[in-house]
């Protein structure tokens, strides 16, 4: 189970990130790109999930593409997941009590990866390489 210490810390290591409040909730951001934020369920989230709609903490984060999307949310419907609002737009919802620590970091390293500088994401790439 993984939690806001666990989201700040590993984003925080990315090169280049910092975090920001955003819409009152802490946002994770690289060259001032969002990667990660928490993202409470609203009002409209719940009436469209309906009895489906989880409680605890919500991570939303960036995707390379609507079809990671749908694929996150095939594999692991216990864990990802996303409302109306998201529609057409690459990004998934996280139940972070459901999320193990190590798939975490692995979503997002891969969020961070989607919003970064060409550039800067090589580097880091090339810096994993040679570890």
């Amino acid at each position: 189970m993984a939690t806001w210490d666990d989201v700040r810390r590993i984003a925080l290591a990315l090169p280049e990130t910092g975090e920001k409040i955003s819409w009152g909730t802490p946002a994770w951001r690289v060259k001032d790109k969002g990667f990660v934020w928490e993202r409470p369920l609203r009002k409209s989230d719940f009436e469209a999930l309906g009895d489906k709609a989880p409680d605890g903490p919500i991570l939303g984060a960036r995707v390379a593409d609507l079809g990671v999307k749908e694929a996150l949310i095939a594999d692991d419907p216990d864990v990802f997941f996303t409302t109306p609002h998201f529609d057409g737009y690459p990004a998934v919802l996280v139940q972070l009590d459901n999320i193990a620590v190590e798939d975490l970091e692995e979503l997002i390293a891969e969020a961070w990866l989607a919003r970064a500088p060409k550039r800067l994401a090589k580097t880091y790439l090339d810096s994993l390489e040679g570890s």
